[in-house]
């Protein structure tokens, strides 16, 4: 039995230690946050959003996919989203919805080598276009499905 590491933990020695490694700077508070880019996640366009991830208008594309993505949600608060893509290089996946208050409802960075799908939940207040965004190459690439939301999420 290691009482030794018991009474450290009790005595608060774990969280002393967390801020001693913070005090002297190895231990940095925004290493545990993503790349965080505000203005994408606060646009209210298509254009917006584009501008702010260094992008210009994305060609359509039918080698990205939605998958286990309703037609009709029951629910706009959990709304299944996948997206998969086929475009050599897919460097990040961003997934909007056109009539939300902000157009950005998720955005993954794809390190080289990894599968380019991604599935999550978004909240849709009613009934609109989702765009599945894919960056491949440094070149930006749509798609996009009309879901129908019968209960809203977002304020409705």
């Amino acid at each position: 039995m290691n009482t030794g590491r018991r009474e450290v933990l009790k005595s608060g020695g774990g969280l002393s230690l967390l801020a001693l490694l913070g005090a002297a700077g190895w231990l940095k508070p925004e290493a545990a946050h993503a790349d965080w880019n505000k203005a994408a996640f606060e646009a209210k366009t298509m254009d917006e959003t584009l501008k702010a991830f260094g992008g210009t208008a994305p060609a359509q594309s039918k080698d990205i996919a939605f998958v286990s993505t309703p037609d009709i949600a029951e629910n706009g608060a959990v709304v299944p989203i996948g997206v998969t893509s086929n475009i050599p290089k897919t460097e990040r996946i961003a997934i909007l919805v056109e009539k939300n208050p902000n157009m950005l409802a998720a955005s993954f960075d794809l390190p080289a080598g990894t599968e380019p799908a991604v599935t999550t939940r978004v909240k849709m207040g009613q009934s609109s276009n989702v765009y599945a965004l894919v960056k491949a190459d440094g070149k930006f690439y749509v798609a996009q499905k009309e879901i129908k939301v019968t209960l809203g999420g977002c304020g409705g």
